[in-house]
């Protein structure tokens, strides 16, 4: 027959019991991510897959201490650009994943998603990215595989740019073309398709 259970020294055996959840909740939140929360509350997703995309980014924003962070996990935001100029849209192939995208990737340490997209997209391209980064509307949002067992949490802004050849830097996917909208669509992905009718112009 088995005694009492002994106590734990310094445990009051009435308390609840410890949540670590309850800790990390607890903690400071990047003031980034009310902002964006905030923005994403007025968002209206255009399919299923983008509900669904901007439900998982919501819970992320209320459930990450460091969600803009890459070394903090494996699920991050990131932000992109859907660049638009006289020519159409501009996508770059990307190097790993060998499929026609918008640029973007990871957001830098105080850095608003917005402005994160527009120096990507600068970076990737070559070319003088236009628009302004303060209050700048999300037309899109998508959730997806970004390698490495990561998972991106993708905020998508619209940007403009002047009619000029891409000049991707040394480094930087070598492939960057300017597309038609008829063309644009031929090679997009599930993700990116419902973003460029999103911010295809009516008459285009």
């Amino acid at each position: 027959m088995h005694g009492p259970t002994p106590r734990q020294p310094g445990v009051d055996p009435a308390a609840p019991p410890h949540d670590p959840w309850a800790e990390r909740s607890a903690a400071p939140r990047d003031p980034r991510s009310v902002r964006l929360a905030d923005a994403l509350a007025t968002h209206t997703p255009r399919d299923e897959r983008e509900a669904r995309s901007l439900a998982g980014i919501l819970a992320a924003l209320a459930r990450l201490d460091r969600p803009f962070d890459e070394a903090a996990g494996p699920v991050h935001v990131t932000a992109s650009a859907l660049v638009l100029g006289p020519r159409g849209v501009l996508l770059h192939r990307h190097k790993r994943l060998g499929r026609w995208l918008q640029p973007g990737g990871h957001v830098d340490a105080d850095e608003e998603p917005a402005a994160a997209a527009r120096r990507e997209a600068t970076e990737e391209t070559g070319i003088i990215i236009e628009g302004p980064v303060d209050g700048a509307p999300i037309i899109h949002v998508d959730v997806h595989p970004g390698g490495r067992g990561h998972t991106h949490l993708d905020v998508r802004y619209r940007f403009t740019a002047a009619d000029v050849d891409p000049a991707p830097p040394p480094g930087e996917s070598p492939e960057v073309a300017w597309f038609g909208w008829e063309e644009a669509s031929a090679v997009a992905d599930p993700g990116l398709a419902t973003a460029l009718i999103a911010v295809r112009p009516r008459a285009a």
